[in-house]
């Protein structure tokens, strides 16, 4: 590994360079957390106001496609790439993108964010060419970063997470295309490919954190071990994610159930392996644990939606965006935010409580619309949503803001 200097440079004391030196820039996970974070809150926020009926829908893309690319392609991958930026340093002793070029990413993006809402009446669907535009380049910059590091430090281990990432940026850009193009029955057929996807690079980074966090926090002589298992669910879950884009885009007659039952075993199989009931006096310990083993279920629910209806697919497929990709976010923020500020991995109770919440929306989102009205299920799943991120950013913020403690860069 290359050594990585430590020692806080001296922050001049006003202009440009002074804000470029601030805490907030140290690290990727900083303000792409908060950003994150915020948008979860004011994009849900917002769409509860859709739901409810207290302010009307005027743009061209259809709400529910704009709500789908703001939860999956900005909220879940500004933090999906926040977590890989930082992580990569540690995992190949190469920096990582701080100050200015890291503001540059950031503004890249929050733009992104804004462009949806520009309406030209004589250019239309200006703002999707400026959103497609935006968010092509902010994925093409965090690629760009994450490959430097580890091509820098030939760290072959980790050359998957980069597939997965020029993987969602294609289709974030074909998402944006059929929109364009008025194809939106295959957009909403790529959106949930890409929502897969990300389940597959959960399956990678929660093999690689989960068993470690796990025997560190449970103070383990070692952590667990699944190699096999690990090989075998990254192969069948790039197959059955296959065979889904293939099925929703081309051809119709293959069903690829059978698939994510396979995967949804292996999930379970790994969850068990995994499983210490001494997590269960660890918040930051049973919030991932609990939100991995919702993406069996979730699995399991998508496969029978897709032989069966006695759950819409739609349905099973929120309860992975909320129950897993949202909870273990939530989680994963929390313990990031602590550990790479130097702060102890003990959190306010308000803070588990939080994790319970976004798990409840999920189920409440997923399976309550087969017994109560399914507006009402949804309203009460974003009101959930809503408390647990609030709950995040008054406890993270302050430290997501600030030097570390222990006067380390970072």
């Amino acid at each position: 590994m290359r050594p990585i200097n430590l020692q806080e440079p001296e922050t001049p004391k006003k202009g440009i360079l002074a804000f470029s030196k601030s805490p907030v820039w140290m690290l990727a996970f900083r303000p792409f957390f908060l950003m994150g974070a915020m948008l979860a809150l004011v994009s849900v926020g917002y769409w509860l106001l859709i739901l409810t009926g207290y302010t009307a829908w005027q743009l061209t893309i259809p709400a529910t496609l704009w709500h789908a690319h703001e939860m999956l392609f900005g909220f879940a991958g500004v933090v999906a790439v926040g977590f890989l930026l930082t992580a990569a340093q540690t995992w190949t002793g190469v920096p990582s993108i701080s100050g200015t070029p890291l503001i540059w990413l950031t503004f890249i993006w929050l733009a992104a964010r804004f462009c949806f809402f520009i309406l030209v009446p004589d250019f239309a669907n200006l703002n999707l060419y400026l959103v497609m535009m935006l968010q092509l380049i902010w994925w093409l910059g965090a690629i760009a970063t994450l490959a430097n590091m580890l091509f820098k430090a030939k760290n072959k281990n980790n050359y998957p997470l980069l597939a997965v990432l020029v993987v969602l940026c294609a289709l974030n850009t074909f998402y944006l295309a059929l929109i364009l193009n008025h194809d939106l029955q295959y957009a909403l057929a790529t959106v949930d490919t890409a929502v897969l996807i990300m389940t597959l690079l959960i399956g990678i980074v929660a093999g690689r954190v989960i068993p470690f966090f796990t025997a560190k926090g449970l103070q383990l002589a070692k952590q667990v071990s699944t190699p096999k298992i690990d090989i075998a669910l990254l192969y069948s879950s790039i197959l059955a994610i296959a065979l889904f884009f293939i099925s929703k885009l081309f051809l119709n007659d293959i069903n690829p159930a059978l698939g994510f039952t396979l995967v949804a075993v292996l999930h379970l199989i790994r969850s068990y392996f995994w499983w210490n009931k001494g997590v269960l006096n660890v918040p930051l310990l049973w919030s991932l644990h609990i939100s991995y083993f919702t993406l069996s279920v979730g699995l399991f629910l998508v496969a029978l939606s897709l032989s069966s209806e006695l759950i819409p697919f739609q349905d099973a497929l929120h309860l992975i965006t909320i129950g897993t990709i949202g909870m273990m976010i939530l989680a994963m923020m929390t313990r990031v935010s602590h550990g790479h500020t130097g702060r102890p991995l003990v959190i306010p109770h308000f803070m588990a409580v939080a994790f319970a919440l976004v798990m409840v929306a999920g189920i409440i989102r997923s399976l309550f619309p087969l017994f109560i009205e399914s507006y009402l299920a949804w309203q009460l799943s974003a009101v959930l949503w809503l408390v647990a991120f609030l709950l995040f950013l008054i406890h993270c913020i302050p430290i997501l803001t600030r030097p570390r403690i222990d006067g380390r860069r970072g």
